[in-house]
């Protein structure tokens, strides 16, 4: 029995903690989806994959291994769904593919099947698409892999991302990518301009940053661009934020204050 307890206070140990910074302070930090009914994408994220809520302030957050998944309601319909935006897709790894695409069916999801990675793409309603791959080692339902972004020059944008956020060049597959505490960042080529981000059902990615204030002033010394300034908020607990954008368009929040809820 004691394997067990042990085997159960690891998952609960993964379950709990976004990962500890990379030397530039940071990590992988959240996904926020904006849409018409916030509640279908809670029934997955909560009732199938067994995400834990939790609050920052009046902000809701949907805590998964390795990530946070924010789920807002959209003030106007959002004007589309991941494939065509920079950020084509996320993924998560899974401990069973055949199981996956047993809860996928059974909850009516439809999915792209691909047999020989042990892997589909589903989707999820308004546009929203999620991969999940198998990983057999895996004891928990559900841990944060990547996020796939579509680029015209996707080692030009890979580099943005290593020189902003201090992310490891690496190499997945046919695809070049950024690799950060809790996950890593794809880049796969297309040759039209995708659209950005704004007002997507995948609005923006999050980065958490360990003191953010400074981390801004660097990045604007730098000449990122940003669509929010930083900013402290109190009715969200406290929490710190800012906007940039990517070279591409991808809309990037940064934050200082989601790791205090990876442990409650």
């Amino acid at each position: 029995m004691r394997w067990l307890f042990l085997m159960a206070a690891s998952a609960a140990s993964v379950l709990a903690q976004l990962a500890p910074p990379n030397a530039d302070g940071v990590s992988i930090g959240h996904v926020h989806l904006m849409v018409n009914d916030p509640e279908a994408q809670k029934k997955i994220w909560v009732g199938l994959f067994g995400a834990q809520v939790t609050h920052s302030g009046s902000l809701e957050l949907l805590r998964v291994p390795g990530i946070f998944v924010v789920v807002g309601k959209a003030r106007t319909p959002p004007v589309g769904g991941t494939d065509g935006s920079t950020v084509n897709h996320f993924g998560f790894l899974v401990p069973s593919y055949t199981g996956v695409k047993a809860k996928l069916t059974e909850a009516g999801i439809t999915f792209t099947d691909n047999p020989a990675k042990k892997q589909v793409i589903a989707n999820f309603p308004e546009g929203v698409r999620v991969e999940l791959t198998e990983d057999a080692t895996q004891t928990i339902p559900l841990k944060f892999h990547h996020f796939h972004i579509s680029a015209v020059d996707p080692e030009k944008l890979r580099d943005w991302y290593v020189k902003t956020f201090g992310g490891r060049p690496s190499k997945r597959d046919q695809w070049v990518s950024a690799m950060f505490p809790g996950g890593e960042l794809d880049f796969r080529k297309v040759n039209t301009a995708p659209t950005p981000t704004k007002g997507r059902s995948l609005d923006h990615i999050g980065f958490e940053i360990a003191d953010l204030e400074p981390f801004t002033k660097k990045l604007q010394a730098e000449g990122v661009t940003f669509d929010t300034p930083y900013r402290v908020l109190p009715q969200l607990g406290g929490l710190r934020i800012a906007y940039v954008l990517d070279p591409e368009g991808t809309r990037i929040e940064l934050t200082q204050g989601f790791m205090e809820h990876s442990h409650d």
